[in-house]
Order: structure tokens, then C-alpha cells, then sequence
């Protein structure tokens, strides 16, 4: 039996209340909205979420890896209460206000690029990676992009086209953008590969002096949580040095504090000229950002990069108090803590279930790959749902992640509580007693 002192299931789920609510989105939101969870949130504090029904959940995906301050900061609340006294918005390019160059001041300081930096913000992740590329083509007056497998980088056309996984995010949406290619990614578990068969790779598909920029992830998240060997990046920035393109790193889900460092090409040795960063920078707020070396954000012309809501007042704000919540919390340590925590009971059901092929992970950016055999490594894609619904069930949200979908991975918030790391892992090992027997 699970202790339970935070999570709660008191009626089938969904319950009346939530039922409701879902039939008139059966009615009136279109269907490719599918949604998740099987209840509606009432309200939500840290990583516990509460619905319309008093069932309560604890939330490892942390809003899909936005919440590594935890719902409702304080610190972020009473900012937010403060701008809304003040103003909501009047476009950046056309009325400037001091929160969009406070945070751009502040994340330049926190990212580890040596020399002047400079930033410029967004609404969303796939926005974000799209300007990179564009400020990128703008400075090196090249083309071509190049991405990897397992890559996710957004569901807008350009973003789409850099995006692996063809269903659901590329069904039925074509054609794509041009001048994209595929590289290969290290993916140790199933295969090994070295810089030369990346290079050689480069070489068979494109002229490397029409390549504007590699967009990478430093660990890959949709994709399946892959961390690359120690030699990737660094091989990576060789390469970028010797053909003459830009290396940008989309850090949209791996950034900000995820990993136990403010970015997760910290843990690399290695410097990239364009990072990509959203998600958990405004506590959930839309806002993303691209920051880099000044001499390459400066090159596109006035106006060519922006947008109405881009770096919205209220946004800025909540990135500021996220900022300052895991400096003055010291929430860098507190991911790895909880990625540790995490990681080891992923070990222990590992050792006792061979369906877990693979533990991995950095910090609190942390997954486990099933498969059906150890030797063959199938993926386990139907087992991976049923175990992660069984756990959602029962109290607990693990999202899904990898090309084939059979990765549990954890995107908590790092304010999470030991004790309610705890509760969650009985809940998780619970669903794999179920789903197993």
C-alpha cells in the first residue's frame, strides 16, 4: 500500500465535475487538441495539482518541463500582481519597457559564452529556434541547417521540418521547408557512432559552405531523453569552426536550472554561439529567447526579428523572479538532488524488471527506455503507455517521450519535495506491478 500524503484519488476519473467540462470540449475544441490527463485542474501549488473533483496528483511532467520553479512561485505571483498595477502591453519595438532589458541583462550574465552577448525574446520554443536559424542565415549569408535524429525542435513549418518524429507532428502537413538535413545522432544505448561518421555524413548531403547553422539539442528530450557521449558537443563546435556555420543549441527543454547547471552544455566543455531557451524561463508564461554572441545576434536589420507579444511585460517579470528563485534558492544543487533521488529508484525497478532496458539522464532531466527484450531491444511502446496510464491513474503524471514512445521520462519541478519524490515512485512502481503481474 502506498502512503499517501499527497496525491489523492477519490473519484473515477474523470469525475462528474471534470466530465462535464470535457463534453463541451468534445463540442467546441477542435480534435486535434487531444488532451493528456483524464481530469481538469482546479488549482495546483509546487508539483501537486488538484481537479474540479478534489483528486489530487503529483506532477512529474512539470507542466512538460515548464515548471522548474514549481506552480504558483510566490516570488513569481506577487511580480506578476505588481506589472498587472503597472501595464500588460505595448510591444517591445513600439513603446520599450525596462523588464525585456532587465532579463535580457540577466540572462546574458547566466550564460556561459565567453565575450559580449546579447539577447532577444519570443513567444514560444519553436519561435525561438526559427529566429535562431534566421539570425544565423543573416550572419554567415548561407542556407542550409542542419539537424539530427531523434530531434525535436517545434511544430511551426521550419521547426516542424527540423522535428524527427513524422507522426504526429509532421501528418499530413507537407511540404516542408527546404534546405534541412538529417545528421546522425549518438544514440548509445541502440548504436555507436563517431565525429567522423557525423562529418562524413555533413559531406554526403550538402556543401558544408552553404551551411548557416547545426541546431542541436545537448540532450535530446522529446527524442527520447538522450545524453550524448562526452566528445559530441565539443565535436560538434570543431566542426562548426571548420566549415564557417553557427552552432546553436536548443536548450528549450534542457535549460534553465533542468540539469543541475543553468544550461546543460555546461556539463560538456564547450561553448555554443546560439543557445535557444523557453519553457520553465517564465514559469509557464509564454516567452522564449534566443542569446548568444552579440556579433551574430546583431547581424539581421532593424525589424527583422521580433513580434507583437515578443517578450511580453508580464513574461519578462516571471523570467526575472525564476532567475532569482534559483540563484537565491540554490536550485542548480536541488536538480541534481532530485535527479539522483529519481534515478536510483529508476534503478531499483530496473534491477527488477527487465523490461527497463535503459536508466539515463543529467540532473533532474531523467528517463527510463522499455523494451520488450534486453537483447533485441524492441521498443515497448504499449507497455510504456499503459504503465505511465496506470500511473496517472493512480496519482501521478509521467509524460512519454522517444521516436518509438516507449521512454517514461521526468520533467518535475525542482522545488519538488523527497517525500513527494517518494510517494510518486510508489505510485510508478505500483503501475509496473500492475501492468507486469
Amino acid at each position: 500500500m502506498i502512503d499517501r500524503q499527497f496525491s489523492r484519488i477519490q473519484t473515477e476519473l474523470p469525475g462528474p465535475k471534470s466530465a462535464d467540462v470535457f463534453a463541451t470540449k468534445e463540442r467546441y475544441v477542435a480534435a486535434p487538441m487531444e488532451t493528456y490527463a483524464p481530469f481538469i485542474v482546479k488549482q495546483a501549488e509546487g508539483a501537486v495539482i488538484e481537479d474540479l473533483d478534489g483528486n489530487r496528483f503529483l506532477d512529474f511532467s512539470g507542466g512538460w518541463g515548464c515548471l522548474a520553479v514549481g506552480q504558483r512561485n510566490k516570488r513569481i505571483v506577487t511580480a506578476l500582481k505588481q506589472q498587472i498595477d503597472e501595464y500588460l502591453h505595448t510591444d517591445f519595438t513600439a513603446v520599450p519597457y525596462a523588464p525585456f532589458i532587465e532579463l535580457a541583462k540577466m540572462l546574458c550574465e547566466h550564460t556561459a559564452i565567453d565575450g559580449p552577448k546579447k539577447a532577444a525574446f519570443f513567444n514560444s520554443g519553436a519561435e525561438c529556434v526559427e529566429n535562431a536559424v534566421k539570425i544565423a542565415r543573416a550572419y554567415t549569408k548561407r542556407k542550409a541547417v542542419l539537424v539530427f535524429e531523434n530531434a525535436f525542435h517545434g511544430r511551426t513549418l521550419l521547426a516542424m521540418t527540423m522535428t524527427h518524429k513524422a507522426k504526429p507532428y509532421k501528418y499530413g502537413f507537407g511540404p516542408f521547408a527546404s534546405d534541412v538535413y538529417r545528421l546522425p545522432y549518438p544514440y548509445e544505448y541502440r548504436k555507436s557512432i563517431t565525429a567522423e561518421d557525423i562529418e562524413r555524413s555533413l559531406l554526403t548531403q550538402v556543401d558544408p559552405s552553404e551551411v548557416a547553422v547545426m541546431v542541436v539539442e545537448p540532450i535530446i528530450g522529446e527524442g527520447g531523453f538522450l545524453v550524448p557521449p562526452a566528445w559530441f558537443l565539443p565535436a560538434m563546435r570543431k566542426l562548426a569552426d571548420k566549415y564557417g556555420f553557427v552552432l546553436a543549441l536548443d536548450e528549450v527543454q534542457s535549460g534553465i536550472g533542468r540539469t543541475g547547471k543553468f544550461f546543460a552544455f555546461e556539463h560538456f566543455d564547450m561553448q555554443p554561439d546560439l543557445v535557444c531557451v523557453a519553457k520553465s524561463l517564465a514559469s509557464g508564461l509564454p516567452l522564449s529567447g534566443v542569446v548568444g554572441k552579440a556579433e551574430i545576434m546583431d547581424a539581421p536589420i532593424g525589424g527583422a526579428i521580433g513580434g507583437t507579444y515578443a517578450g511580453n511585460p508580464l513574461a519578462c517579470r516571471a523570467a526575472m523572479e525564476v532567475i532569482r528563485t534559483i540563484d537565491e534558492e540554490d536550485l542548480l544543487a536541488r536538480a541534481t538532488h532530485v535527479g539522483n533521488r529519481i534515478k536510483d529508484r529508476f534503478q531499483r525497478l530496473a534491477e527488477k524488471y527487465d523490461v527497463i532496458g535503459d536508466v539515463r539522464g543529467i540532473g533532474a532531466m531523467v528517463g527510463m527506455e522499455l523494451v520488450l527484450d534486453r537483447k533485441t531491444k524492441e521498443p515497448a511502446k504499449d507497455l510504456t503507455n499503459k504503465i505511465a496510464t496506470a500511473a496517472l491513474y493512480n496519482g501521478a503524471i509521467f509524460p512519454t517521450a522517444g521516436l518509438q514512445g516507449n521512454v517514461l521520462r521526468v520533467l518535475v519541478s525542482l522545488v519538488i519535495s523527497d517525500e513527494q519524490i517518494d510517494e510518486g515512485m510508489s505510485i510508478l512502481e505500483e503501475a509496473f506491478e500492475s501492468a507486469l503481474g
